[in-house]
Order: structure tokens, then sequence, then C-alpha cells
């Protein structure tokens, strides 16, 4: 979907309007930017610092997104080179930075993008999908982050920070009520147990909206479309003196309601235009059983602290547990339609129990020093039994385990006053193992590892004491990965060996204007050695994990904040990502019913060299602005933020179907809030514009494709006590 004339009048009346701010009288220049802290490096250190392209999401943007009952999928787009999807609602979301991901929907997929929560890395797709609640902090770290951090990651980390207990008593929370009866009460609360000795912090999530599409099958109103997640959080802190901390977590979700919505041929031969087949209030479900999906999971961790004088022990100790399933109507239809739909696909994959243990330990030097450094250990064990079940044939059930070690070492050394240069060393061993328990296909048992090194080198150097320039150099890697879930459909599983990067970006860090403006970007480029892919769907119907020769991709990103005056803040990012299989010889099945562009190779499979990534946007757009009017100890207040997402292929092939180009979505929120943060009351709109934008398809039976959220519109408050 391309932007339309509207969108466009939108931006350019934006954009005249900060214009003319800034062009007019300002206003007194006393507010400056706040500091942003991020951890990308282990540390807490200032962004303007750290010589990584980071970027954090907090505050006002992430309250917004989040205000009409979205989910983890919300921050796609919502920061450049971050793109997140899913074939299967509300759990096991797809990440992708820089154009890096892999599309592959089996419930035991491998991803170059790692998931840290609360410093425990969240392996499995499922557990990606943990609910954001009482968030203090997101940040997003581009490129390879191979020497710190958990799982080894060949294209970045999303990585998010719960509120800790504290010693001050602090209470939060925001209840949100829209349309479809959706609900969300995000709360934390907690303070001193013992004063000085023991802090206490308990959060919940509580989300629910009703069934809203009609079944025009069945005749049945309101038949799927709705959810309920609940969710739970509960911290100690242990502070028995200055040497000693320890900070205990556990954590709960509960899920019931709809896996993804599927749409039997809203995408007409020869277009990527949704056509009239497509109703977003209506489906014509014959099977699925209204798609229905439930999953519960909890976990617990323990980080203890030592504080030896000028060094610190650090131990992370975490296990992970999750259990459940999603089942829908994959032909999006019935036999009569919408369109042609050559067979019916009533599917149903699950887990039947997943158990993540890790274990980090690191050493740590203080920040007094020319020198900063830290060693450590990591050890990963999961094992994970997975049931597909296809319709046709008796359920699949598959055993996945996965072990893993490492050793790492990072140092900093401050060669002059403005120049100091990080390296980093880390060594991974990967295990990964795949047997039948129960089904018709006795495929044989699948063993494979690989062991790497991969290290970074970087460069920060000061210019002055507002900009500085950074360049890096990192390698990642990606251990084999094993795809079983075709064994439920009488192949054999598939296998893709290990994935190499080698990544280089050059940036700049900068606040000017006095502290009114913060402007960062970054340039990359990085080459991929046997890229893991996954050849999805296809006439024949396969989801197998294949290795291209290489892939290669160059690009750029720009962050940018701007408090045009006291009363008018803007940020904005942009993002450029020009990605490309290079592999003259790979080829694979084409859709069933769409109209491929590639040239094909003898046997009829479309040859994909020169392609794109999938799933890989050719740029992203992020905008949002926020203007106040104050009022005694209050404000009246506007915020809008807006995203925009280039040129995007779905598949491995092209096809002019299976594309999307120009999707937005705009959100808009007024209200009044008190000046001290402590009260907020507005009106909200999520979608604000309705767009109906592709955001996956289905290939090998009909052109079946699912969307974006609809349009919510709501009111929500907010208190804060501390």
């Amino acid at each position: 979907m391309k932007i339309g004339r509207s969108a466009l009048t939108l931006s350019c009346g934006l954009a005249a309007l900060t214009a003319a701010l800034a062009a007019a009288p300002a206003l007194a220049q006393e507010t400056t930017l706040e500091e942003i802290v991020v951890t990308a490096q282990k540390r807490s250190e200032n962004l303007q610092d750290v010589p990584i392209s980071v970027a954090a999401v907090e505050g006002e943007q992430l309250k917004s997104i989040l205000a009409g009952g979205e989910d983890i999928l919300a921050l796609s787009a919502r920061v450049p080179a971050l793109y997140v999807e899913s074939s299967n609602g509300r759990v096991a979301p797809r990440f992708y930075i820089r154009g890096l991901g892999n599309a592959d929907f089996d419930i035991a997929a491998s991803q170059p993008v790692s998931v840290i929560m609360d410093e425990v890395v969240m392996e499995n797709v499922v557990l990606k999908s943990t609910p954001l609640f009482d968030v203090d902090r997101v940040e997003i770290l581009r490129g390879p982050q191979g020497t710190l951090f958990g799982r080894n990651t060949t294209a970045g980390i999303v990585k998010f920070d719960s509120v800790r207990p504290s010693q001050d008593f602090r209470a939060n929370g925001t209840l949100s009520i829209g349309t479809f009866r959706t609900i969300t009460l995000d709360a934390g609360m907690g303070g001193p147990i013992i004063d000085g000795k023991l802090a206490v912090r308990l959060s919940a999530l509580v989300q629910h909206r009703d069934d809203w599409i009609d079944n025009g099958f069945t005749g049945e109103k309101d038949a799927l479309g709705g959810f309920d997640e609940q969710a739970a959080r509960l911290q100690l802190l242990f502070t028995p003196n200055d040497q000693l901390s320890a900070l205990f977590n556990i954590h709960s979700r509960t899920l019931q309601g709809t896996s993804a919505v599927f749409r039997a041929n809203i995408l007409t031969p020869g277009s990527n235009k949704l056509n009239k087949n497509y109703d977003r209030d209506t489906v014509w479900y014959d099977a699925g059983g209204g798609n229905p999906q439930a999953y519960d999971g909890w976990g617990s961790s323990l980080k203890v602290d030592y504080d030896f004088g000028g060094v610190t022990l650090t131990s992370i100790t975490a296990f992970e547990n999750t259990s459940g399933y999603s089942r829908g109507d994959i032909d999006g239809g019935n036999p009569t339609g919408p369109g042609f739909i050559p067979f019916q696909s009533d599917t149903t994959d699950g887990i039947d129990n997943l158990d993540q243990f890790t274990q980090e330990i690191r050493l740590a030097s203080g920040d007094d020093g020319p020198m900063t450094w830290q060693v450590g250990a990591y050890y990963f064990d999961s094992e994970l039994d997975a049931t597909t079940n296809p319709g046709f044939a008796p359920p699949t059930t598959l055993r996945h385990t996965n072990t893993s070690w490492a050793v790492f070492g990072q140092a900093t050394y401050q060669v002059t006053e403005p120049l100091k240069i990080t390296g980093g060393l880390r060594y991974t061993s990967d295990e990964k193992d795949l047997k039948v328990l129960a089904g018709p296909n006795p495929a044989a048992p699948v063993s494979i590892s690989d062991e790497r090194v991969s290290w970074d080198l970087s460069a920060f150097y000061e210019v002055t004491p507002d900009v500085s320039l950074f360049a890096r150099v990192a390698s990642g890697f990606r251990g084999p990965s094993i795809q079983g879930r075709d064994v439920a459909f009488f192949n054999p599983p598939s296998v893709a060996q290990s994935e190499t990067i080698m990544s280089y970006e050059a940036g700049f860090k900068s606040e000017l204007f006095s502290r009114r403006v913060r402007l960062n970007g970054a340039v990359f480029t990085y080459k991929v050695e046997d890229p893991q892919f996954t050849a999805v769907g296809g006439g024949g119907n396969f989801n197998r994990l294949i290795n291209a020769e290489a892939g290669k991709a160059w690009g750029f990103e720009v962050d940018g904040e701007w408090i045009v005056t006291d009363n008018l803040v803007v940020t904005g990012g942009y993002s450029y990502a020009k990605t490309e299989i290079d592999d003259s010889k790979l080829a694979v099945a084409g859709c069933a019913q769409c109209t491929l562009t590639d040239p094909l190779n003898g046997f009829g499979q479309a040859l994909v060299d020169g392609n794109p990534f999938p799933n890989a946007p050719e740029y992203i757009l992020d905008f949002t602005a926020r203007y106040s009017i104050p009022y005694e100890d209050g404000e009246f207040f506007v915020f809008t933020d807006w995203s925009v997402q280039g040129k995007t292929n779905l598949f491995l092939y092209e096809s002019k179907e299976f594309n999307s180009d120009g999707n937005f979505e705009g959100g808009l929120k007024l209200g009044w809030a008190k000046l001290d943060g402590s009260l907020e009351a507005a009106l909200f709109v999520r979608n604000i514009t309705d767009e109906d934008n592709l955001e996956g398809g289905i290939d090998f039976n009909n052109n079946t494709g699912f969307v974006n959220e609809p349009r919510v519109i709501g009111v929500s408050l907010s208190a804060r006590l501390n």
C-alpha cells in the first residue's frame, strides 16, 4: 500500500509547522535533552558515549504505541532498522535488524536477532513474545553482538529492562479502555520492606479485547479476533551491605485468544493491492475452530553482584518454562471461496513443554583508570517438545535439544583524552539435536554442532564535548539449525549450517545547540557467509531451512530529537537497507497462484540471486511530535507518532503479489497532565487513518494474506506516586 495524498499532505503540514516554529521568535530556551542511559556494553553508560549504533525507546512513545492493547509487534518500524512480524498472532514474533532476520514460522525456529529481557536471553520464539509491562527502557543494538551477550547474534539485539525495586516507595499505573472493549491495565508498585536492606516491586498486566470478526461462512457474529492476556512479575532486591546485591525475579504469563487471521485470495494475481475478497470485519472459515491460541509460561532469575573493591563479580541464573498451542484455518476460507482454493488446510502447532536454563558469570573492573575490562562464561541449555497436527494425518511430536557454552572478554582503553578503543573476543560451542517422539514418519534423529570465535573492535573519538565519531568492525556467528516441522508432512527434517557475518560501520553522535538537538547516525555494510534462510510455502508446501552462498547489505540510519521550543519536542528517524542474496544457483519453489517475476531454472523453480532478503524493508521512517500548553500546575498536550515502511518482499522469490510498499500507521493522543508527571488523562487513537496494511502471506495454496491491527479509539488514565 502506497502512501496516499492525505498522508503526504499531513507530513508536509507537520514539516511546515516545525519549520515555522523554528523560525519564530524562540521562547525561553531553558529545556535541554535528558540523558539516555543504556547498558549496551553491560555497564550503565550515556548512549552518546557508546561506540555502537544504539536506539532507545522509552517514556511517551513506548506508552503510546502500547495503549490500544498492542503487544511486542507494536515496536515494528518504530525505530530505524527494526522490523517485527508474525504469522502466529501474539506469539512467535520474528525480528529483523538492518534487514537480517528469519522468516521461519516453526515453533522451534532459530533467529539472528536475540531478545534479552531483564538480562536473560529469550531464545525460543514464544519466549520472545513475553508481554511488555512496567518497562523502564527498550534498547535496540544494531549489528552483530557476538562478544558480550548470551546467545551469539549476527543481526543485533532487542533488550528490555523492567523497572527495578528501590528503597523509595514508587507506584505507577495506566488504564486504557478502547473500542472492541479493548482494556489494558499496566501497573507496578514497590518500596522498602527492610529499610536499606530489602526492597520489593510487584508489576502486573491485564489486557482484553472482545472477539470482533464475524464468520460469514457459519453466520457467527464476533467469532474471533479477541484475546485475554495476563502477566505478573515479583522482584526482590536484597542489599545487606555496600558490597552485595541480589535481585530475585519471578514472572508468569497466560494468554488465550485468536492466532493469526488468514484471509483467502485477498490479493488478485498480478497485484499486491487488497481486493474485494478482503473485509476487515469478516472471514469465511469452515475450519480452524475459531483459530484459537493459548499459552502459559513462567520463569525466574537470580542476579547476584558482589563488589570485591575495584572488581565486581556478577552471576545471573535463570529458568524459563512455557507450553501452549495455536490452531488456524490456514487456507483462509472454505470450499466455495473466497476465490479459488485448491484444498483445505487446518493445522495445529504447539509446545508441549519447553524448559530453558541459562547461567552467566562475569568479572568486571571498576570504571576508574584508563582501562576497563570484563571476562566471563555463559551456559545455555533447552529442551523442547513440539507437536504439529496437520489435520490429514496423525500428530507428530518432536524433541529439540540445544546446549551451548561460551567464554568471553572485552576491554576498553582510554588511549588519549578524546580517544578510546574497545575490543572483544568470544568462543562459542553450539550443539542441537532432534528426534521423533511420536508420529507416522519415523525420521532418523539429527545431531549438529559447531564452534567458532567471534570478535569486535571499535574506536570512539570525542571531537568536542558534544560531538563524537565512532567506527566498529564486528564478526558474528549463529550456530547450525534444524527445521523439523516438515516431518509431520512426511518429509525429512532440514538442516542449515552455521551462519557467519562480518560487519563494518562508522557513525557520529552529537548533542547540538546547547543540548537542544540530539542527532546520531551510522553507515554500515556487512556480508553474511552461508546465511540461513527458510524456503516457506511454494506450490509444494515446504518449510525448509536452506543456506545461500552469501548475502550482503549496506545502508544507514539516523536518529534525532529536537526541542524546538520549550513546548514542542519532535523526534525522528530514518533507515535505509539495501539487502541482496548472493547465490547464482539458489532456487526455491514458487507460489501456487501468484505471478513470479524471477527467472526460472529447468525444474520451474525461481532463481533468487540478487533478490532482497525476506521481510527486509528498504527503508523505515518514524516521527513523533509533542506540543504542550502549560496551565497552572499542569499542561494540555497533543502527541502524535507515525511510521512508514518501505518496499518489503515477503518471500525469497519475488512476485507481483507478495510484497508491500509504503505501509504507514499513525497514532494520536490528546490530554492533560500534571507537570510533575503524577497524573495524566488522555484520549487516544491507534492506526488513526484505519490503514489496511498487508503484513504477510501464505502462498502454497492460494493468495492468502494477513493484515495489521484495526483502528482503536479510547481513553487512558495514568497515575504515579513517588
